[in-house]
């Protein structure tokens, strides 16, 4: 994804741009000599991670820091299970690093592609109803800050509070200690459900299982749901083998769901009957396996995504209220995926303060772009009227009027941030729409 000719695109396609140079720093004091010299100019730094943001939250209008020369373990405390990784370290090394040590990372999202320093500044998250985003892991940070100074937040630190989720916009992380705990192995039990049935149970289902999630199919009462039970580390890996958990996830789900797609595209008009047909398609499977291949799935499609969370008491009507829309305007081939999490005390977090339901609804990359950005403006709509908080690397409208409506402590991480970059060197046009210029 780093530039060749110039130009830096994001996995998604919805974001380009030609940063003025590009530097990949070996070393954290190379890296805050670049910052240092940047903030004497009047210039700008930007990091980039694996370009998994559908956002500009990453675009670089003067020098991008490639994070790729800060791999791998900078520290291990087994007896309090934390360890400290290089910034650049992305999601799917992490778990071949915490194996021989028995431990695992609390929760994950569906995407391990990410470097760790990307998930945790925009806010990536799994599901489960007792588990915060991966940013509630972090019990300490490293960080160069607007001056060029090395800054080491730990778990006592107020400042944590902010650096955790920080956007990119207090410096640039070189360091992440996580709060890991022993490792686990998860049961996972999929199947389909009647859409109705699956809405109103919704609370219900968080409560009762350790990870919950679905898939509702636009234009069907058809619905695939995902519960996770966490079980001991050494209960036997059971269920398809790999070969035939790939066949299906890959060859089928991804490609098929690509090809369809693709079909739905060119022919709007099809995609209801479409839906209905891959609706019947789906079929239950249970299969044990270590947490981390239980959480993450291949993403073979390329699409574009708004997600936002709402209290998760919220869910129910809001999906209604989205079925309503697509029936009245809309053609959509992609599910629309359903998570939940714990509430956080992180300045901004998604979860902040409440109990979070994440409702998130994709396009196919190659859909009508105005269509398509069209789609996402209704359910936005939608979103808004319940006080909604968009995923900070996903595709939204919003400003930093608003973010002060729905952020208790909006205005604290802005204060943290004047002191930790005064000259805004890891500013660009994303902050300042989101947190003010």
């Amino acid at each position: 994804m780093f530039p060749v000719t110039g130009t830096w695109t994001n996995w998604g396609g919805t974001v380009s741009y030609t940063p003025a140079a590009v530097i990949t720093p070996r070393t954290v004091d190379e890296l805050a000599d670049e910052v240092r010299r940047a903030a004497e100019r009047g210039g700008t730094v930007k990091p980039v991670g694996a370009g998994h943001s559908f956002t500009p939250i990453a675009v670089a209008p003067g020098v991008q820091v490639n994070l790729s020369g800060l791999r791998g373990v900078r520290g291990v405390d087994v007896d309090r299970k934390r360890v400290t990784l290089a910034a650049g370290t992305h999601l799917h090394e992490i778990p071949a690093i915490l194996e021989p040590l028995g431990l695992a990372m609390e929760n994950l999202g569906d995407i391990d592609r990410q470097t760790i320093a990307g998930a945790v500044s925009t806010g990536t998250h799994g599901t489960g109803g007792r588990f915060g985003g991966i940013s509630t892991q972090i019990c300490g940070v490293q960080l160069v800050d607007g001056t060029g100074t090395i800054r080491d937040i730990g778990p006592d630190d107020p400042d944590l509070k902010a650096a955790a989720l920080g956007l990119g916009a207090l410096g640039v992380l070189t360091e992440v200690t996580l709060q890991c705990v022993d490792a686990f192995a998860v049961r996972a039990a999929e199947g389909p459900a009647d859409a109705d049935e699956v809405f109103d149970g919704f609370a219900d289902r968080v409560a009762e299982f350790d990870h919950y999630e679905f898939y509702w199919f636009p234009h069907t009462s058809r619905t695939l749901t995902k519960s996770n039970t966490r079980l001991p580390a050494d209960t036997p890996a059971d269920g398809p083998s790999p070969l035939r958990r790939y066949i299906d996830d890959e060859l089928l789900a991804n490609r098929t769901l690509g090809a369809l797609s693709a079909v739905g595209s060119r022919i709007p008009r099809i995609v209801p009957a479409v839906n209905q047909v891959v609706g019947r398609a789906v079929s239950a499977r249970t299969y044990t396996d270590r947490s981390d291949k239980i959480f993450v799935s291949d993403r073979g499609v390329r699409f574009r995504e708004m997600e936002y969370a709402i209290g998760a008491a919220d869910v129910p009507d809001v999906l209604r209220q989205i079925r309503s829309l697509i029936d009245r305007k809309h053609r959509i081939s992609f599910p629309i995926e359903v998570r939940t999490a714990a509430a956080d005390d992180l300045m901004l977090s998604t979860a902040t303060g409440r109990a979070t339901g994440y409702i998130a609804v994709h396009r196919f990359h190659r859909d009508d772009l105005a269509s398509s950005q069209e789609y996402f403006r209704d359910v936005e709509e939608i979103m808004i009227a319940h006080g909604g908080r968009p995923h900070w690397g996903k595709l939204h409208t919003r400003d930093a009027v608003y973010f002060r409506e729905v952020y208790p402590r909006f205005d604290e991480f802005l204060a943290v941030r004047e002191r930790f970059d005064p000259q805004r060197v890891f500013a660009n046009p994303y902050l300042e729409a989101v947190l003010g210029a």
